[in-house]
This record gives structure tokens, sequence and C-alpha cells, in this order.
């Protein structure tokens, strides 16, 4: 391994030397390529991205780690004068362009020209061109960083630069910046002109960004003034604005204190003539009127529809097809209220949200004196979608598969904007199995068909008054949906059904709130008899036990289902050889449990409430935290009614209802994500996973659909999905789960050229049983002392961002592999041999 870093090492230095005499290979006689900036404050190095994302000039981008500006690179390979070039090697060399006339037509010739032109301004746009040392802007720099000290407190700050040029025709700059003492607040005073307004910021300034002894900085007083003007609008001053107010700030002989006078205007009026100044005044709403089908067409109009509802009006053109308390809640002005513009905004977003009509207008007029009158005109969506699509596809278990997706969507179903959903699947396939009897079978073998209900109420659907702990401008939802599919010969087969009762509310625009009062889950496996064909490596694993033991001839394999079940029961019977102590008795075991749970038909009945916090602002933002807890409960509801209702146990001491024994469990998850944004195209992505899935009561182990499994391209990359533990457990199986989870990934994202970016990941994690049915040490979760079981996988990966999506691509190398028991673990698969390839839409997290 050392060997391997040592010749690593000495390629990338060799690599380096000869490519930085590259790198200048454009740079003109007298000029000089920046090859660093480095910011001194008070004498220390200060490398933090706000004071980098202040200089005029960087250096080219380079690829972390190896310390190479690739773009730079590409943009070298590009000539500056191709025309001269191709006119002289090509144009005035007679016979090369007599060869290449003869053996291409005109037009080709022309366009082999024109392919090399192309190629060359490719290699242009598509590199980056050397960033020559400018001493403007290194002064415009010093102006910056100036400015910004200033505006964070540091009146006297002094900065300057100096440029040191290197033989190599490379130079760094270096800027030094002395601060100073930082000026703090001192006395904050206020000179308010209009009386109400008097009154109004005596509560305001309770909240003030601008605080005694505190820095002085130029943000916090941008941010006081935006503050003040939206709570005055938000407490009826109409016609108020944010540049009534500004400030006046004194220094003078004040010992680095900011003396601050906080002056706000009266309301301006202007005429044609003059303006004139006035105290503001408060204003209430005197009516909102609704108009419940606005057209352009329909403008002028006059009304055949109006209600009045808790002193709305509401109106229609034809007839008003809308339930007025609906429509009212989605309305957060208030007929005799005072005006809020917090109330306009809340009104234009749940208007929005209750997906029936198009974005709302909303316009206030001035009526009588300090009086508004408000209307909004809404335009309904059409009230019916139809939706339709076909696919058809081809897979390993099919020859070819034909499938159909309806849809159909009714806006405003029960007259309360609601919206009703109902989608269908129907598909049939051939299957590829050999073994078909073609007099039996058609040849459409395959087939599946279900259908989905689901309806969206745009408040919370419940028989209690809900509103003093879920108030409307969270802007509550329910959702009740029902679905249910048929599969033929897909695997097991199956007959689900599902049925779900959530409400959704948001308390501010980072936090979300999911409760699902109900989710419940029935699933059943209508073929169990072919889970071997399904399960091939458990049977492979089945079938040469069976060889060893002489239970069938080598020549020959255990038939599907029959004797491979027969032979598990004899296995455990104790009508073989084997013995319990017996490795290969273990596995048969091992398999058989395996068997029995993955085809066990589930009935799940459970409560969840998940918690989110998200901090995006949008999906360019790359310094932001996501945070998700969730808690899950099953099955205790079926309990209570299986105990006071008598019923009785199975033969595992399991009650049954539907003749499928419910689960029973707790499920609880955390999840962590935070990036933060370095500059220039680069970011550090961080997420860590936690949880847990406890058995008890009826069950003791939970579900297959609600367990855990490590690997894949959105986790552990060094391992395909499913293949990664439990535990140090080194299994064979297609599908390894457990009921806890442990997860930490880390990654640096980075631009190559272009839209071609790069990242360095590690990921470490891993699964393990716990308080369940299973007893292996090797795969369950005992002490701490398991942790030691986490696998650690590294790599790199490319990303093209197609704007729209990013395709991935990233390669896992298994860094620590707990599957080699007490070998050493570290690097004994580090290779491209038995690296995981990984292809991936979108990051991983």
């Amino acid at each position: 391994m050392k060997n391997r870093l040592s010749k690593i090492l000495i390629i990338s230095i060799c690599f380096n030397y000869f490519s930085s005499c590259d790198s200048v290979k454009r740079v003109a006689e007298n000029d000089y390529l920046l090859a660093k900036n480095t910011i001194k404050v008070n004498n220390e190095k200060n490398n933090t991205e706000v004071l980098n994302n202040l200089l005029y000039q960087q250096s080219n981008v380079k690829i972390p780690l190896i310390n190479l500006p690739l773009r730079l690179h590409v943009y070298n390979l590009a000539r500056p004068n191709i025309d001269s070039i191709i006119n002289e090697n090509i144009f005035l060399n007679t016979k090369k362009k007599q060869r290449l006339e003869n053996f291409l037509s005109t037009k080709q010739f022309d366009k082999y020209i024109q392919s090399k032109k192309d190629f060359n301004t490719w290699l242009k746009n598509t590199g980056e061109a050397p960033v020559i040392v400018d001493e403007d802007k290194a002064s415009k720099t010093v102006t910056r960083f100036n400015n910004y000290y200033i505006n964070n407190g540091w009146f006297d700050v002094d900065a300057n630069y100096k440029i040191d040029k290197k033989e190599n025709k490379k130079a760094e700059v270096t800027y030094n910046i002395n601060t100073g003492k930082a000026y703090v607040l001192d006395t904050i005073t206020a000179n308010i002109k209009s009386p109400i307004v008097d009154t109004l910021y005596k509560e305001i300034k309770k909240k003030s960004l601008l605080k005694r002894f505190e820095q002085y900085k130029t943000d916090n007083f941008n941010n006081e003034r935006d503050r003040i003007s939206s709570a005055l609008r938000n407490s009826g001053v109409y016609h108020f604005k944010s540049d009534y107010i500004n400030y006046t700030i004194d220094t003078i002989g004040t010992n680095n204190k900011v003396n601050v006078g906080i002056n706000i205007l009266n309301r301006a009026i202007r005429t044609p003539d003059s303006t004139r100044r006035e105290p503001f005044k408060i204003y209430k709403v005197s009516d909102v009127n609704i108009i419940t089908d606005y057209t352009f067409e329909n403008r002028g109009k006059p009304f055949n529809d109006s209600i009045k509802y808790n002193g709305f009006k509401i109106y229609a053109y034809d007839k008003i097809k809308y339930n007025a308390k609906a429509l009212t809640d989605a309305v957060f002005i208030n007929p005799g209220g005072v005006y809020k513009e917090l109330d306009k905004t809340r009104t234009y977003r749940h208007l929005n949200e209750l997906r029936t009509f198009k974005y709302p207008n909303i316009e206030y007029v001035e009526k009588g004196k300090n009086r508004l009158s408000d209307t909004i005109r809404l335009t309904p969506l059409k009230k019916f979608n139809f939706g339709f699509s076909t696919d058809a596809s081809q897979s390993d278990i099919q020859i070819v598969g034909f499938s159909l997706n309806p849809s159909l969507k009714i806006r405003n179903i029960f007259r309360g904007a609601e919206t009703f959903e109902i989608s269908g699947v129907a598909s049939i396939g051939a299957s590829t199995d050999a073994n078909r009897n073609s007099d039996e079978d058609p040849f459409f073998d395959i087939n599946e068909y279900g259908v989905d209900f689901k309806l969206t109420i745009p408040r919370l659907f419940s028989p209690f008054y809900t509103e003093p702990f879920i108030p409307k401008y969270m802007s509550p939802s329910t959702q009740i949906s029902l679905s249910a599919t048929s599969q033929t010969n897909i695997g097991l087969d199956k007959q689900s059904f599902s049925g779900v009762f959530n409400y959704n509310w948001y308390p501010n625009s980072k936090i979300s709130n999911r409760l699902d009062f109900f989710n419940i889950q029935y699933v059943k496996n209508l073929n169990i008899d072919n889970y071997f064909s399904v399960y091939t490596t458990s049977y492979s694993n089945l079938n040469d036990i069976a060889q060893d033991l002489g239970y069938v001839t080598d020549d020959d394999d255990l038939s599907i289902p029959t004797e491979a079940d027969e032979f598990i029961d004899d296995v455990l019977s104790g009508n073989t050889t084997l013995t319990s102590d017996d490795d290969d008795y273990i596995t048969v075991s091992n398999i058989n449990e395996r068997k029995l749970r993955l085809t066990e038909n589930n009935l799940i009945l459970a409560s969840s409430f998940t918690f989110t916090n998200d901090g995006r602002t949008n999906l360019f933002d790359n310094d932001f935290s996501i945070f998700k807890a969730k808690l899950e409960v099953s099955g205790n509801l079926f309990a209570t009614a299986a105990d006071l209702m008598g019923f009785e146990r199975n033969a595992d001491n399991r009650f049954e209802i539907l003749n499928v024994a419910f689960s029973q469990y707790t499920k609880a998850e955390i999840d962590y994500i935070k990036h933060w944004d370095l500059g220039r195209n680069n970011v550090l992505a961080f997420r860590s996973f936690l949880g847990i899935a406890i058995p008890y009561g009826n069950s003791n182990s939970i579900p297959f659909s609600k367990s855990y499994f490590a690997g894949g391209p959105n986790d552990n990359r060094a391992w395909t999905a499913y293949s990664l533990g439990p535990g140090s457990l080194e299994t064979t199986y297609e599908f390894n789960e457990a009921n806890f989870k442990l997860a930490v990934s880390a990654e640096q994202r980075f631009n190559i050229v272009g839209s071609l970016n790069g990242a360095l990941f590690v990921d470490a994690g891993n699964i393990w049983n716990v308080l369940d049915n299973v007893d292996d040490d090797s795969a369950t979760l005992s002490s701490f002392t398991s942790l030691k079981d986490i696998a650690i996988g590294s790599g790199f990966g490319l990303r093209y961002d197609f704007s729209f999506f990013v395709f991935r691509f990233d390669i896992g190398f298994k860094t620590y592999d707990p599957s080699y028991q007490d070998e050493n673990r570290w690097f004994n698969d580090y290779n491209f041999a038995n690296a995981v390839y990984n292809i991936g839409i979108n990051y991983p997290f």
C-alpha cells in the first residue's frame, strides 16, 4: 500500500511540474499568470469565502487534491490564430490542398475546414482563458475590501496590495488589510413625524435589529428599515414605504462609538404642481369582493349570481359553483379589519394551493376616508383533466410488455375546492420462462392491473375545531387515498391494498409537518411456489448442499418447488446426516427462515408523524441544511381490539385478522443533510441517517417493506443495493435487510469543465438486527463494540448537468470491509476489478 501511494505521489509531482510549464503557454511576453491570491488581515492569513468572493480576480479554477487547472489547459490547446494556420497549412500548401480536394468533395472539404474552426472555438469556450494579473482589478479589490470592512464597523480600515512577479511568468498577489478598532452602537434615538407611526413604533422597536453596544453593520440598518416598513404596513399604514425611513450617523469625538438617529418622515402626497406631506393614517378594509369566474371577456358584464357570507361578497357572472366557506377560508383579508400586507400575501398563497384557480388578482381601491375596498378576481381551471400514457418495455423476466396508464382529475368535486384524482394501470407481458407449457399458458402470461383514488381537501377534515392549534395560515390539508393492485407471474405475484388518511400543515416556509392518522397496507403473495425461481442464489446454495449429501445426483437439480421444499423439511426434521451443529444445516435453516419471512403475507396498520425543517431557498441554493425526523407505530389498535374481542392465537402465538398475522412495531428515524458553499462551484455536502424499527407484541420481526438495507447509488456506493451487512455477516442473498441502520456520507463537489462536474466522496454505515428474532452475533448490534462493523467506502464520480436534471456516474471502492471478520479489513478489494459502478439521476443527497 505504501509503495502504491509513493508511486501515485511521484506521478502527481511530475505531472504537475510539466503541466505548470504548459500553463503559461498563452501568456504574452510582458504579462503574468495569476498563480495565487493571499489575503492577510492584521498580519494573519484569511481564506474565508466572504473575503475570497470580494476578489475581482481569481486564479484559474483547479481540480482539488491534484491542484490542476484543467480548464486552462483545455483553453491552451486552442490556437489563437486558427485562420492563419489553416491558410498557411492548407490553402497556401498547393499539394496538400489538391490532395484534400481530390479525396473529398467540395462540400466535404468546406465542412472539413469549418470543423477545424469549430473544434478550436469549442476548446476556447469549454476552457478557461489564463487569468492575467491586472493592477486596476487589484486596486478595485482593495476598494471592495475597504467598503466591506467599513460596512461592518471598521471605519479606520486600511488595505493595500503587493504583486510578487516570478521568473516563470507567474505572479502572486498579496492583499494586506489593517482593520483598526471596530465601532459599536451607542445611543439610538427616533425622530418620528406622524403621531400614529410614533405610537406603533414604541411596540415595533422592541424587536429592533439595532442594539446598543453591538458592532456597527450596514446590513442591520437596511434590514431594520425593511422590518419597520413591513411592521407598519401590517398594522394598517397602507401608504408606508421603506424610503420614508433614513438614518443620522454621528461618530465625531465618540471614541469608536456610533450615535444613531432614526428618522421617519410624513407621507408625501404628490400632485402635478407640488408635493405636500401629511401624517400617516390607519386604513381599514371596508369590504371584500370575490369574483369566482372572472375572465377577460367577462369584464364589464353584470353579475348573475351573488351571496354574502361572514361579511364577504361573492359574485359570479354565471352561477356560483363553490362553497362559500371553502372560498373564504383561503382569504385572510377580513371585511372591516385593519389593512395588513401579510394578509394579501397569505391569500395569494392559499388560493394557489387550492389548485382550482389560475393565479388570482387582488386589487385594493381607496374608498372614502381611510378605507379600502378589496376585489379578488378568480379564474377557474378546467374542472376535468384527462391523462393517458402508454409504455412498452423489456426486462429479464419478460420478452415484451405493454402498459396503459389512464388518469382523471376532477376539481371542486364537492364544491369545497377539493381535488379528486383517479389513476389506473393495466399491463400485459410475455414471460421469458422457458419452461412454460405453451398449450396451457397464453403468450401474454404476465399481467398487472390496479387503481388508485386520491382526494385532497384544502383544510383539516376533522370533527374537532382545530383552528387554535393549526391555524389556517399554516395551509392545512387532508389527503385520503385508496389503492389496489394485482400482479400475476411477476416474482411471487401479489395482491395488495392500501389506504392512507393524513394531514399536512406548514408553520412557516421552512417547516412542514405530516401526520398519517392511519396508513393500512395488506399484501398477499399468490405464487409462493415460485420463490426459488426468483431468489436464485438461495436455490443455488440449497441445491449444492443437496448434491453434496447425495440427496440428488450431481447431474440433477432439486425441482422447484417440490423437491426444494422437501429437502428443507428433511434437513430440519433430522432425516439427513446433517446435525444442528453443521454449517450446512445452519445454512439450510437460514434459507428456510428467509423464505418464510419474504413470503409471509403482511397486514400493517400504522400511524406516523414526520417533521421536516428544510432550509433551502431555491433549487440553486448550495448552502443549506435539512433536518427530518419521523416516528411510526403500528399494530397497537389491532392488538387492543384482539385482546378485547378475545381472538385466538395461531400456532406461532400471534393474533390474525383476515387470516393474516398483523405487524406490531415502533419505528424512529432521523435524517440530517448539510451543504456548505465553498465558492466557485465548489460544494461540501454531508448526510447522516439513523433509523431503528423495534418489533414487539404480535411480531418478533418487522415486515420486509419496513426494514432497512445498505448499499446502492444513494447510500454506501462501494456496495450494490442490499449487498452490505447485516453487521459483519458475509451473505450471498439477493436481499440483505435488518431493522437498525446507521449511515454517514461526505462528498466534495467541484466543477471540472463547463457542465461537467466531479466529486470525491466517503460513505460509511451498515445495518444490524436488534431486539428481534435474529441471534447471529455477527449480524446483531449487541453493544458499542458492534460499531467496528461500520463499512467504509470511498471513491469519485462525474456528473453532467443538463439544467433540468443531473446525470451521475460514481465509482465506489471498498475501503473498510467488515465481512473480512477478524482479518485485516482495510483496502483488501481497493481496486477497479472489485469496484462498484453506480449510475443515478441527480445528487445522492
